[in-house]
């Protein structure tokens, strides 16, 4: 008794001590969320793999044109969210080891941890222009090309595909009207925006011109080189192909009779983009006039690209200061209740006027040509007093301020430090507030589709032995029937 006794005291200690390392910092919060975060990353690579495979079986069921462009579609975005989301893992992944080595050398000195703040970075009013000859725009001569297309924007892990337009002579400019918010960017982030074409006129079914060509092919040469080529001719499971002419994917994707999309043309934006204004872009265009999906690009995309940092947009810090009056009494202070936000610091009578998002009784500008120092001790104050310089007019206005304790004073300079920097690498974006509209949302699916639609046909079909169609996982098969019940409408 005496010995399980002690086993238990000696438990409950290290838990204690445990307990205490946490809260003194010892251990960082990062070690406990790495498992999670990975864990997060892997739930949605698992979401979108059955997503994928959901479209697969969407897009072989598909009978109308229109829906089955729309599932191809689908199958290409999820295939990019795939592998976007395994680059992400990989890099926590590298993230995590080079954390570990940082933290064994640390003995080395002290290191400038600093990271900016995020922000939101928006594209909207996407256009790209066309060429089209004169013979087939002006005097509407030649076959009618038609050519399906989309966008792809990717941000880090987060990825969004445009609406789908059909694009013919009778159109000067592939117009996207969608507003797309990407929610978690760093300064130094890469908006990689990708289009994809695919020709609207080609023979989607199982026994497609190609198809046919191959088995012509390899029942004339012969079973051994018939076989090659049809093999080569074959949309295999890294083939451009199968992957819309893109990077070869890592993982197989399904071959699926239908539509493939193409990347006909793709751009990578960064903060040096960012504008409040309509700006035009240099295109890399993929492919040529021999190409089915091929459609006459002017070599150049125009759309609007705006941030919003946080620290912008958000109270970076708030508290109590007092405030010396400007060429009054030098023992006349002002207590107020200031908020670091934006390019300034606004100082109101009251905590009750901050709530209620009134004006502010009087503000100090806070931006890059602000300087701001910690002065010598007040004979009078027993903590530092906090400089901020600006010039109006080529004066030199100086605002003291000062605390109630040295920490305070502390935690204000490391806020107004903090915000400087994240000024410095945010660049033009903390001029001013650029605005960003929010995207409106996308119309729902049907929830009562009309009898003989491709949802009911296919419904028969979703039985729990088909893998991919209707899965165990409630919320995933819910998603799965409603992406069913998006392409019911089997007439235009």
């Amino acid at each position: 008794m005496f010995c399980r006794n002690q086993t238990a005291r000696a438990t409950v200690a290290r838990g204690s001590a445990l307990e205490m390392e946490i809260r003194r910092g010892k251990f960082r919060k990062s070690v406990f969320l790495d498992t999670s975060q990975d864990s997060d990353i892997q739930k949605k690579i698992d979401h979108e793999i059955r997503m994928r495979d959901g479209a697969c079986k969407l897009l072989a069921a598909c009978s109308q044109k229109d829906q089955a462009l729309e599932a191809a579609k689908n199958l290409q975005t999820c295939s990019t969210r795939i592998m976007a989301y395994m680059s992400e893992l990989q890099r926590m992944k590298e993230a995590q080891v080079m954390q570990k080595v940082t933290r064994r050398s640390s003995d080395a000195g002290p290191m400038d941890d600093r990271l900016p703040c995020k922000g939101k970075v928006a594209i909207s009013d996407l256009r790209i222009p066309l060429m089209w000859k004169d013979t087939e725009y002006f005097k509407n001569k030649g076959e009618l090309h038609r050519c399906a297309v989309f966008c792809l924007l990717q941000l880090g892990g987060e990825i969004f595909d445009t609406e789908m337009v059909i694009v013919d002579r009778t159109l000067t400019d592939i117009c996207f009207d969608n507003t797309i918010v990407f929610n978690d960017a760093s300064p130094g982030f890469d908006l990689r925006v990708e289009l994809y074409s695919c020709c609207s006129e080609d023979d989607y079914s199982a026994g497609s011109t190609p198809r046919k060509l191959a088995s012509k092919l390899s029942s004339s040469l012969g079973r051994s080189a018939g076989k090659k080529l049809r093999a080569a001719m074959e949309p295999g499971p890294c083939s451009p192909i199968s992957n819309g002419g893109a990077t070869p994917l890592l993982l197989p994707v399904p071959s699926v009779p239908g539509p493939k999309y193409h990347l006909l043309a793709h751009t990578t934006l960064s903060l040096s983009h960012v504008q409040d204004s309509f700006r035009t872009h240099d295109l890399t265009i993929s492919g040529n006039e021999e190409c089915s999906y091929w459609l006459p690009l002017y070599g150049s995309m125009c759309c609007r690209l705006a941030a919003q940092p946080l620290c912008m947009t958000q109270q970076m810090m708030s508290g109590c200061l007092k405030v010396k009056q400007l060429g009054g009494d030098p023992q006349s202070w002002t207590k107020v209740n200031a908020v670091l936000k934006g390019t300034s610091l606004s100082c109101y009578n009251r905590q009750e006027d901050v709530e209620a998002n009134v004006e502010p009784a009087f503000t100090i500008a806070i931006n890059k040509e602000t300087r701001i120092r910690a002065s010598e001790k007040d004979p009078h104050s027993k903590v530092q007093n906090i400089c901020i310089s600006n010039h109006y007019g080529g004066e030199e206005v100086t605002h003291t301020l000062t605390t109630d304790s040295r920490e305070d004073t502390h935690r204000w300079m490391e806020a107004f430090w903090q915000h400087f920097y994240d000024m410095s690498q945010w660049k033009q974006c903390c001029d001013d507030v650029m605005k960003i509209e929010m995207p409106s949302p996308r119309k729902p699916a049907p929830v009562t589709p009309k009898q003989g639609s491709l949802y009911h046909e296919m419904a028969p079909l979703a039985t729990p032995s088909c893998e991919g169609l209707l899965l165990q996982d409630n919320a995933v098969s819910a998603e799965i029937r409603a992406l069913l019940s998006s392409y019911y409408n089997d007439s235009y």
